[in-house]
């Protein structure tokens, strides 16, 4: 069998890099966040990106190191696409081969997770509350072409994994459930 992948797309403040780090952990799978590979790759942060080069400029190189990426898996990984990367129809064609998945939540909860996060200042299109529910708007029906769309309010990364997992037929790696019991502290909901 060939490496084996999983696409994780939604909004800012969806929970992919959350989810993909323990969906990863769980299937014993590698991790990897694809705006983090595009800062290293660049040697500039996103913001960094978008102020020197505009959005249309920060597209380009997304989709450079997404296609990068893609031709270079060499082990079975769960990536996190940023919250525009899936909006691209050139990058949608990339992942075509893979499962990827939607995290939805209302735009009212992503508004109230990235008002909490430490790095909002590094999100560059995330501005006012109007502007914001406006673009997830725009990227909506993008995300809903995903595979699978599962619902995070209100959820735990555990029941989140679980039921990515169901819906792709994947099954943890047996050792996690009989030596890891830090599993049962992963309750958590999503920021």
């Amino acid at each position: 069998m060939g490496v084996r992948a999983i696409f994780l797309v939604g909004f800012m403040g969806s929970g992919k890099s959350s989810v993909g780090q323990e969906l990863a952990r769980r299937l014993r799978w590698d991790f990897l966040d694809l705006d983090a590979q595009i800062e290293s790759r660049e040697s500039l942060t996103i913001p960094e990106i978008f102020r020197n080069h505009g959005e249309p400029g920060f597209r380009l190189v997304e989709t450079a190191a997404l296609c990068e990426l893609t031709e270079s898996l060499e082990r079975d990984t769960v990536v996190a696409l940023g919250g525009g990367a899936f909006a691209q129809e050139k990058n949608r064609a990339l992942v075509r081969h893979w499962p990827t998945v939607f995290l939805e939540a209302p735009v009212d909860e992503l508004w109230r997770r990235s008002s909490k996060e430490k790095e909002k200042d590094t999100r560059p299109l995330r501005k006012d509350r109007q502007q914001f529910a406006r673009l997830y708007a725009e990227r909506l029906p993008s995300y809903r072409q995903a595979a699978v769309a599962v619902e995070t309010a209100g959820r735990d990364l555990v029941s989140i994994c679980a039921e990515i997992e169901s819906a792709l037929q994947l099954a943890t790696a047996k050792a996690d459930s009989s030596s890891d019991l830090s599993a049962s502290s992963k309750t958590g909901g999503l920021r």
